[in-house]
């Protein structure tokens, strides 16, 4: 999906192929997650902050709002797992649709060997790769049966494993370069949960359309190996603003 404005583009069938997690609005967080049970480190709070920023609208199973209620399948379920290995504290955030499929997921790490301080700041870095939401509607109202899915729907919808990074620099704001699937990628800061700017294919090779984090929209190129964003002016003009592969 390169255009998300454009809904008449999607199967009016019972359940919609390819779907991305920044098509959504709603994701649903439990009060406990299972790996967490005896001790949640306040993991469920840092997620429902991480992706509030991240402008979903968040909520648990016992608080539905009643358009999701008319439609479960508009909204996504959320869980951090843990991946610790013996030196470092690892989380996964595993993101699925009303189907249990996997639509999402992104790993964090932490050399804290505090537990509570280390998990936490795994879950910020796993949260970084998290889209955007730029919701889209979603008009199937059931999930659909295992067996109704066929071969060529199913290939339509990979999950988005755990994404790729490179660092970037435009002399004064050092960024990492986030694949979260083949149509998009981000510009992060370490040190913040919202993207410094989110790139989403267009219909012209190496031309993305870009939303930067305060929300303007403009659009960004690959220029001899580098970045390049067009960042607008309150004059109306736009300032040609270069990211070189560090």
């Amino acid at each position: 999906m390169k255009k998300i404005s454009v809904v008449a583009s999607f199967f009016l069938i019972t359940t919609v192929f390819g779907q991305k997690v920044s098509d959504y609005k709603y994701i649903s967080v439990p009060e406990k997650f299972k790996d967490f049970d005896k001790e949640s480190y306040g993991l469920e709070t840092a997620l429902v902050k991480g992706l509030t920023n991240k402008k979903y609208t968040v909520f648990n199973g016992k608080d539905w709002p009643a358009e999701v209620k008319d439609n479960p399948c508009s909204v996504l379920y959320a869980n951090v797992l843990d991946n610790s290995s013996f030196l470092k504290n690892k989380v996964l955030i595993e993101v699925k649709d009303c189907n249990e499929k996997v639509v999402f997921s992104s790993k964090g790490s932490s050399s804290i060997k505090e537990y509570k301080e280390g998990f936490q700041d795994a879950l910020k870095q796993a949260v970084i790769a998290v889209p955007v939401s730029y919701p889209v509607e979603i008009v199937q109202t059931e999930p659909a049966p295992v067996q109704s899915v066929s071969k060529n729907e199913t290939s339509s919808s990979a999950p988005v494993s755990e994404s790729t990074s490179g660092k970037y620099t435009n002399g004064k704001l050092n960024l990492q370069k986030i694949q979260v699937d083949t149509n998009q990628f981000i510009l992060a800061d370490s040190g913040s949960s919202v993207p410094f700017a989110v790139f989403k294919t267009s219909s012209k090779k190496d031309v993305f359309r870009v939303k930067l984090a305060d929300g303007t929209y403009t659009i960004g190129y690959f220029e001899n190996g580098n970045i390049v964003i067009d960042i607008p002016q309150s004059n109306g003009g736009f300032v040609k603003e270069v990211f070189s592969s560090k």
